[in-house]
Parts: C-alpha cells; structure tokens; sequence
C-alpha cells in the first residue's frame, strides 16, 4: 500500500484508532517505539516528534540526545490483535539528526545506504525472502517461560500432536491483516519449534517485515498463554532455530543471477555473489549470529550449517541454491538467525555480495557430498572452512573484515562490538550449571 500524509490523518480520525506507535530499531536488533495519542498524527506525519536517542543503547550520548522520527508513511498498518474500541496502529521510522540529516546509528539507514550502492551499480531490486523459525514454549504460573513444549510433533506434522497449531494459525491470520502474504506455515524438526514463511519483498520491506513478524509472534503467542523466543538453540541435542535468506538482485526488472546458458542456469554474477559471501561471511557472523548463543547452533549434526562451502542441492552446505530458475533463481545464505538485527544482516548480505561481482571473485567448486559426514583431513583436501566457533571469535572476525565494517560505519561498528564485547565478557566469566554439574563433587 503507499499513502499519502492526508490518507493516514483520515484513516486515524474514521478508524477510531487512538494510539499510534512510531517503531524504529536499535542496533543490537531491539524494536523501540514511542507512542502517540491521535491528536498528535499531523506532527508525526510531518517529521515533527522527537525522542530522546541517549536512553538508546548504541545510539547517542547524553550531550546530543535530541532525535527525530521520520515515518515510512508506507508502513501505517494497524495491530490486528488489539481491541476493535480504540484502535492501535504503527509507524516504522527512520531516525534522523536534527539538523535533517539521516541519523548513522540507524540500522534502517545503514540498509539505506547499501540499497543506494547496489542502485548505482545498476541494480534496481534485491528482493529478500527469510524463513524465521521459533519455538513455542509453555509459561509456568508466574507466566515465566519454560522449556517444555506440550508437544510431540515433527516435521510437517499434523494436530492434534502439534499444539501450537492454534497460535501459529492466528499469528498467520493477523499478518494478513496487515498485509503480509503467508506463503507456508508448519511444523519444524524439533517439538515445539515453527516456522513461517512470508512472500519475499525488496530488502528494506523484508527487513520491516522480520521485526513485524517478531512482534506478532510473540504478543499472540503471550496471549495464549506461551512464550515464543527467536533464540537459536534453547535446548541442547536437538535443532535450534534458522534464518534461511533467499536473495536475488534484478536489473531493469529481470533477475541477474538466472542465465539459461550458465552452468546450472546461473549467471556470472550469481557465481560473483556467491564467492562475496563466501568470501566475508566469516567477517558477517557477528551480525548474522550476534548471540554467545548462535553458536551453540552452528556445530555438526543438526541441520545448520558450519562449513563454508555452496551447492545447488546440499542441505550441508553454507549456501545453497533452490531449484527454481528464471525469474525465481536465488541464493540462499543458510547461517542466519533470527535472532539478528535484519536491517544490518541484509546489508552485510548485499554488501558482500556487490563486492563478489565488482571484484569478479569466483566460488570454489561446488560441494556435492554432505560436509557433516566428512572429516578434517576431507574438509582440508575439499579446501572447506569453517565459521567462527564463538561469538569472540566472529567478534575478531568482524575487526578483521574492512568491508563489512564500512558497510555498517563507524559509529555502528563501534557500538556493536564494544556491546558485543561485554556479552562475550559476561558468558566467559559466569560460571554456569555445567561446570558445577561437572567439577564440583569430582575436584
């Protein structure tokens, strides 16, 4: 939908909708939002409301707190899940300075700039389709949540073995309210874990879509009484939750990385892409797996992929290319959680890429075999690293990568590993209930 200023203003007063969140996201991933009563919509439409960024993690110091949400008048939707008596609708914003000019600790600018590199170079769309997956867990009486997830469903199962079907039918019912096309929705591998998939869109819609997909996820999932969490692995010895990224870049509406005459029907600058991401996604972990957490996922065994290696067939691989051809050719980066800041993943994502096909890289060959099933001395022979082991390591990483840390600027960059920094710093210095359970009787 796009609107005018006039139509939002009209939309508030016939729709009876009595409070507006204007949304913006910090960098660590973390969805704010200031709320306005109706009365103020004409000063939000116009640029006018200001919020203070030093109560911001990342973003401001207390000295230049001023800043200013700009609306995307595009997003207005309103939240199917509250009350029809007084209504809440939303706004997804841009911060800027206010002096007018695009604030550079916002990720959604940061994704900004990057869109306007791939428009120079040509590129009028990259369109991005994820798939989020989450785990429904049970509350206990103090609406706490736990790790049991009243459910013994597997793969693409049915109720009545899978109880979260109920809440997963409502949470796709609301986002088509708000205008989202549900594509697939079901059962993932583990008990208790889902996963929805919405239609692809350009990079920044899909990046505002991941965050409006969290949130609804998580308020109905509260409001039937379970907790969803986007954590990748909450629980050990089965599979934790992905991300999976599909990307295609298209140039005067065609997509560049299908080539009938190509090797597998891609294009040099599929191949280009494919060997940028290999080539810094090490450099991209801490942004795309920004939790001590997301390497818990990342290890042999379950699914998710550890070695950086491409494929057009191999669920083992890092990046993998879906069957569809033509206009539906993509690539598919498969570390990604969702616990990631989308804004800042997508960019690293493109701007990795961009440098593949400016540079002219080509991909090592194609990995057919499954890498799980292969040892060092194979994985050597084949060429195949891995990625970061630990958050401090992707950490280090990141530090060593020039590219991905202009793409996110040195204000974000500075920010985000100095934060990073002390998650790490906090888990290597906790002691935790395995060393207990391990040391404390035997030493």
């Amino acid at each position: 939908m796009s609107y005018t200023k006039e139509d939002i203003i009209r939309k508030v007063k016939e729709e009876d909708i009595e409070f507006i969140r204007l949304q913006f996201t910090d960098i660590f991933g973390q969805l704010k939002n200031v709320a306005i009563t109706a009365s103020q919509i004409e000063k939000a439409v116009n640029n006018q409301i200001m919020f203070d960024g030093s109560s911001i993690e990342g973003f401001v110091r207390i000295d230049e707190s001023d800043q200013y949400l700009y609306p995307d008048l595009d997003s207005f939707a309103v939240f199917p899940w509250r009350p029809s008596h007084g209504k809440v609708a939303r706004l997804i914003c841009d911060v800027y300075n206010p002096d007018g000019t695009p604030f550079v600790g916002d990720p959604r600018n940061v994704l900004k700039r990057v869109l306007k590199k791939a428009a120079d170079m040509g590129y009028d769309a990259f369109n991005v389709g994820p798939e989020a997956e989450f785990f429904l867990f049970q509350t206990d009486d103090e609406g706490n949540p736990t790790v049991k997830t009243n459910d013994e469903a597997g793969y693409f199962d049915l109720g009545p073995l899978d109880h979260g079907e109920g809440t997963r039918r409502e949470i796709c019912m609301a986002l088509e309210q708000m205008g989202f096309e549900i594509e697939a929705s079901h059962h993932e591998v583990a008990q208790g874990q889902h996963e929805i998939d919405f239609k692809y869109a350009d990079a920044l819609h899909t990046a505002d879509n991941i965050m409006t997909f969290k949130l609804a996820v998580k308020t109905l999932a509260q409001k039937n009484g379970l907790h969803a969490t986007f954590m990748p692995k909450p629980i050990f010895g089965i599979n934790g939750s992905g991300m999976h990224t599909n990307m295609s870049l298209f140039k005067n509406g065609k997509n560049v990385f299908y080539d009938p005459d190509g090797e597998k029907g891609l294009s040099k600058e599929a191949y280009s892409f494919i060997a940028g991401l290999l080539a810094h996604v090490k450099g991209m972990a801490a942004v795309t797996n920004p939790l001590v957490n997301s390497y818990k996922r990342l290890v042999p065994g379950y699914e998710a992929p550890c070695y950086l290696a491409w494929s057009a067939s191999n669920r083992s691989a890092l990046i993998r290319i879906p069957a569809a051809r033509g206009q539906a050719t993509r690539v598919e980066l498969r570390s990604p959680d969702p616990a990631c800041n989308p804004y800042l993943e997508l960019a690293v994502c493109l701007a990795a890429g961009l440098d593949g096909i400016e540079k002219g890289m080509t991909p090592p060959a194609e990995v057919t075999e499954n890498i799980f099933a292969m040892d060092d001395a194979a994985r050597k022979a084949h060429g195949i690293d891995a990625l970061p082991g630990s958050l401090d390591e992707a950490i280090a990483a990141l530090e060593g990568d020039q590219l991905i840390l202009d793409t996110l600027g040195d204000h974000v960059a500075a920010n985000y590993i100095e934060g990073k920094k002390k998650e790490w710093d906090e888990f290597r210095t906790r002691v935790s209930s395995w060393e207990r359970e391990k040391y404390i009787i035997n030493y």
